[in-house]
């Protein structure tokens, strides 16, 4: 597969058939990711230069810097993930290759043109209203991956966004349609194509959720404006025998890190369990580095324990001083594995904890080294008011552990 990838980019970046340049024109662009079923997963983006565009799902606008050009080829580099686009141009408007994830081994056919719908639609009008919250279940009755989420959606017209959040996330921002009685949502970021397709009737949703060209499972929902999930809070948990957290992980420089170090002694700690190539661990990092910087205190610190899908540890090092540099985090990451981001050894890693059942996951230490509270997930801004709660509870707590 690695050589596959090599041999694959070779062709398409660096193509030396067509000796002249083509540079994308500047305008509104489909772009189309193939997923299992050979469907075909939709999103916007607008090409504002040769070298910049913006990438689009509802609220969500993604800039992208890195683009570079080798001949009748573009090579199109998402911000902070690894993922990236790879394409031959033709008439500097269209596009054919593959979206690219090297560490994981994943190529997905890849095309686009000039066009802003996203959806095409085969009916003129909705027939059915989506807006509301839904009971959702993905792969019932499938041993050990049956699990709930609360779905989220508001509708204008034929227009739908949300979400939908799970105990260990949210599948952050959505966009699509109704048509007819069929709804359809999408969402690109770099890190994860999603693809959810349904048949919808008034109280019923039954369909397909399709990530990428490698997984697609089963889900249904029904209404219910009063479904919560299980607390975030009560999820991941010290074991029995353990009363206290540690660690010990290098940084960059090569020096290894744990709670026993002075720069953590007597102080308020935030520990984030986490991954560069993970949305909703950017999405948590972006918050806490804004709240960081700003809300300097000498009793307080903030420390990210990454694992990470990197086949090298120098490898996992660059994404982790890209995520740093990209989005201001002045807090430490200590990388706790590289190779793979499994669950399974993640828990290895941290034997205290009774699972490592999310990334990201928070552990709030006070000042004299005790386990307060673990937050499993992360409820980013695509969720709306749960994003609103969870900073309001969050800096609440802090604030509470500081005045002891």
């Amino acid at each position: 597969m690695k050589k596959l990838i090599v041999l694959l980019v070779l062709c398409l970046t660096f193509s030396c058939v067509n000796t002249e340049k083509n540079v994308l024109i500047e305008g509104n662009y489909i772009g189309l990711i193939e997923t299992k079923d050979h469907q075909q997963l939709p999103f916007n983006f607008k090409v504002t230069s040769a070298n910049t565009l913006e990438v689009y799902n509802a609220e969500e606008v993604i800039e992208v810097y890195e683009i570079t050009y080798r001949n009748d080829s573009v090579y199109i580099k998402m911000p902070v993930f690894e993922g990236y686009l790879s394409a031959k141009i033709s008439n500097n408007q269209t596009l054919n290759g593959f979206f690219i994830k090297e560490s994981e081994d994943r190529i997905t056919k890849f095309s686009a043109h000039i066009g802003s719908k996203r959806f095409k639609t085969h009916n003129e009008e909705p027939t059915v209203n989506v807006d509301g919250i839904w009971e959702t279940v993905f792969s019932k009755h499938i041993a050990d991956d049956e699990y709930m989420a609360k779905a989220i959606f508001k509708q204008d017209e034929s227009k739908v966004t949300g979400t939908f959040r799970t105990t260990t996330g949210d599948y952050r921002y959505l966009e699509g349609i109704v048509d007819g009685d069929s709804l359809k949502l999408s969402t690109f970021d770099g890190a994860h194509a999603f693809l959810f397709l349904a048949k919808v009737s008034d109280s019923m949703l039954n369909g397909i959720f399709y990530s990428g060209n490698h997984w697609k499972e089963p889900f249904e929902a029904t209404r219910n404006p009063s479904f919560e999930l299980t607390n975030a809070n009560e999820l991941t948990y010290l074991k029995e025998g353990y009363d206290s957290f540690n660690f010990s992980f290098p940084n960059s420089e090569g020096n290894y890190v744990s709670l026993r170090n002075d720069q953590f002694h007597n102080k308020v700690v935030v520990v984030q369990i986490m991954g560069t190539w993970c949305p909703n661990c950017l999405d948590e990092s972006k918050y806490y580095a804004n709240f960081y910087n700003e809300n300097k205190n000498e009793d307080l610190e903030f420390v990210a324990l990454a694992f990470e899908y990197a086949k090298t540890e120098q490898k996992a090092f660059d994404r982790i001083n890209r995520l740093k540099e990209k989005i201001d985090i002045s807090y430490p990451i200590l990388l706790a594995q590289y190779g793979s981001s499994s669950k399974e050894k993640a828990q290895e890693k941290l034997p205290m904890l009774n699972h490592v059942l999310s990334y990201p996951t928070t552990i709030f230490i006070d000042k004299k080294g005790n386990v307060r509270k673990i937050h499993t997930g992360f409820n980013g801004p695509a969720t709306g008011d749960k994003y609103t709660e969870f900073i309001e509870e969050f800096e609440t707590f802090v604030d509470s552990l500081l005045a002891e």
